[in-house]
């Protein structure tokens, strides 16, 4: 195993200090402003941006982008540095292609090291043949963009987002076979709508792999009823989520959508920020 995989490996390992209070686990510093670069109204720039995360009190984004914003990325870490916000994760291509060596370049030239999200997808298997041919040929995939990661001390997290890539199992089937230190998961309740019922159970199996879990208002069958995205708090379900992440004993990042084309970002991130106090607010009453 070379150095910058065991560096990668250690670095994958301070995700997971000694377990803090379970109330620190949702303190604004813990929590990570997520789908907010192409999803905003506003149509801020990097400036603009960082500084309205800086009025929100949030300290950490996970940045994701569109080819337009190639060109700023730049821009945006000089930004994030000006406003001592911390670039926790950067949404990455499934392949090794130019874009992706362009970011790895660019945050080795500014010592950065975030968690790469990367993602995937495809139909459900049909047999225990089919069902190892995928696990082998996605591992396959992800293995040249995890060792470039390794190279730049980056952890790679694999992102829940539908299809048999989105199903937590097959992630970690995926992970066990590539037998690389610096992989995880990050887990997205707004693509989880199909997990409901089982989600205590499979936060324990994800727990030595999760990286980063991303928040969002959930209804049972809320995606089938067209409220795939709402606010935290809104949903019948949040409370029980909440506790459940709670009482899991995992500590990581934490993130907070916008995720709505048509909202301005800073109203929709304030509003679950609201939400998400009110649901800690009335699970902690004041005594």
């Amino acid at each position: 195993m070379t150095p910058s995989i065991l560096l990668a490996a250690a670095l994958l390992l301070g995700n997971d200090p000694a377990p803090e209070s379970p109330a620190d686990l949702f303190d604004r510093a813990n929590l990570v402003a997520w789908c907010i670069v192409p999803f905003d109204a506003a149509q801020r720039g990097p400036e603009e941006r960082a500084a309205m995360l800086d009025r929100l009190g949030l300290r950490r984004l996970a940045y994701d982008w569109r080819a337009e914003h190639l060109p700023t990325f730049e821009e945006e870490l000089q930004a994030l540095d000006r406003h001592g916000i911390e670039l926790t994760a950067l949404w990455f291509p499934t392949t090794l292609d130019d874009t992706a060596r362009f970011f790895l370049k660019t945050l080795a030239e500014h010592n950065l090291a975030p968690q790469l999200w990367v993602t995937g997808g495809g139909e459900p298997t049909t047999s225990p043949e089919d069902q190892s041919a995928r696990v082998a040929a996605e591992a396959d995939r992800i293995r040249p963009i995890a060792e470039a990661a390794a190279e730049v001390g980056c952890t790679v997290a694999l992102y829940n987002h539908g299809g048999w890539f989105g199903d937590p199992e097959n992630q970690i089937a995926v992970i066990e076979a590539l037998g690389l230190p610096n992989v995880g998961i990050v887990y997205n309740l707004h693509h989880g709508h199909d997990h409901l019922d089982r989600f205590p159970t499979l936060l324990e199996t994800m727990k030595p792999h999760l990286l980063a879990l991303n928040l969002n208002g959930m209804d049972r069958d809320g995606e089938a009823k067209g409220r795939k995205i709402i606010v935290i708090g809104q949903g019948e379900e949040d409370a029980r989520l909440l506790q459940v992440i709670r009482s899991s004993g995992w500590h990581g990042p934490i993130g907070v959508l916008d995720h709505v084309p048509e909202a301005d970002a800073e109203q929709q991130l304030r509003a679950n920020l609201d939400g998400l106090d009110r649901l800690l607010g009335a699970s902690n009453p004041a005594p």
